[in-house]
């Protein structure tokens, strides 16, 4: 049977761990928010230094696996014409793992564009506050006509 001293200090530990679990939630979430926001005035330096110096970026299309420096050469012309881009969040989910110094998260897009897509991946605690080490983005795809679309592009694939 667990003491009462011992329970005690059991239920404080458990309560700092989920304050700074909501605590880094809460930071994660507004690194999220700057960078979407900071895309969409291209914002140069805000995007950009939200990403660890190692940080992968995949795009919607397959040959776009970039590292920082190549995202930095994609989103450059765009930004230093004012063109940015604008993904409104509309839900997100973060988890947290080892001792809050790792978190994953996914999140569901809307932009004017590409409609509904997801933009998910990994973040890191550094010296410097939470930071994108990868960051994915899809587009969302009913099954009800995925089927169509796979088709169009394996059509799309013969064709190049």
């Amino acid at each position: 049977m667990i003491s009462k001293t011992l329970w005690i200090a059991f239920t404080f530990v458990s309560f700092l761990s989920m304050a700074q679990g909501t605590k880094d939630e809460q930071l994660i979430n507004e690194l999220l928010d700057n960078f979407h926001q900071a895309a969409a005035e291209a914002k140069t330096e805000v995007y950009l230094s939200s990403l660890t110096e190692d940080a992968i970026f995949l795009g919607t299309d397959g040959n776009e696996r970039w590292n920082k420096q190549q995202f930095t050469a994609y989103v450059l012309p765009y930004f230093n014409q004012d063109k940015g881009w604008l993904y409104v969040v509309k839900e997100r989910n973060i988890s947290l793992l080892k001792q809050n110094t790792v978190a994953f998260f996914d999140e569901i897009l809307e932009n004017s564009t590409y409609g509904y897509c997801r933009g998910s991946g990994v973040l890191v605690q550094t010296s410097k506050g939470w930071k994108i080490s990868q960051y994915s983005l899809s587009v969302l795809v009913p099954n009800d006509v995925a089927k169509k679309i796979t088709e169009q592009i394996k059509n799309y694939e013969q064709q190049k």
